[in-house]
């Protein structure tokens, strides 16, 4: 792996209480993720990659260990301070998309923009931008039930990367998608990944889809293993 350095787990714990049982998840996890990567994350249920997703996003905290990001720790941040930070830092792409059924095209890209001090005028130029690149200018004021599964995550997609982050975040992107959208979408990842260079890391089940990448970790047990997907 090369690059400056983006994200970096130091002995990172997590475990959960249910009950009277502690179930760990992770222990003493080690993790790396420079600049301009695009990190597959593979491995059966229940192995923790959406837990470990969660933590690159802010939105669970670590039992023990540190996280540094950009150099800076932030695993020791209040929960406003972590709002700020994601805001700012991280665009999240789940499997279901997560759109607002309500709100049209635009509207739901333009989410992630509220909470940022941008004028209207300048929330919407960035939206229109963010549209653009995925390929649905003419979709901005259309409702999502007027729209494929494939331009659905398109939106979605929009509006992770509309304030510009540093990383995206994607869970199981594909995972309601047929083979054909699939590879459209993550053939939009890999786009983003290299001409703009941001850094990803999604979580799969898909080989295929892993192929996208430019590295596979799978995670069993709580511990990443490097694997071979030509192997």
């Amino acid at each position: 792996m090369s690059g400056k350095l983006l994200y970096d787990l130091k002995s990172v714990s997590k475990t959960f209480v249910k009950g009277k049982e502690k179930i760990t998840i992770f222990d003493k996890l080690d993790m790396s993720i420079a600049e301009g990567d695009f990190l597959a994350i593979m491995g059966p249920s229940g192995s923790g990659k959406t837990t470990l997703l969660n933590m690159l996003g802010g939105v669970d905290q670590p039992t023990g260990g540190e996280v540094f990001f950009n150099n800076s720790r932030v695993d020791t941040l209040s929960e406003g301070q972590l709002a700020r930070w994601r805001a700012n830092n991280i665009g999240f792409i789940f499997q279901f998309y997560n759109l607002m059924p309500m709100l049209n095209a635009a509207r739901n890209v333009e989410l992630p923009l509220l909470l940022t001090k941008l004028s209207s005028s300048q929330r919407k130029k960035s939206v229109e931008t963010a549209l653009k690149l995925v390929g649905l200018s003419d979709r901005a004021t259309h409702m999502t039930s007027e729209m494929s599964g494939g331009q659905q995550q398109r939106v979605a997609i929009a509006r992770a990367i509309v304030s510009d982050p540093k990383l995206l975040l994607c869970d199981e992107p594909t995972g309601d998608l047929d083979r054909k959208t699939a590879d459209e979408i993550l053939s939009m990842l890999q786009l983003l990944n290299r001409k703009f260079g941001k850094t990803i890391v999604m979580v799969t089940h898909d080989a295929a889809a892993a192929a996208y990448a430019k590295r596979t970790l799978h995670l069993d047990k709580g511990v990443f293993v490097e694997k071979d997907l030509a192997a």
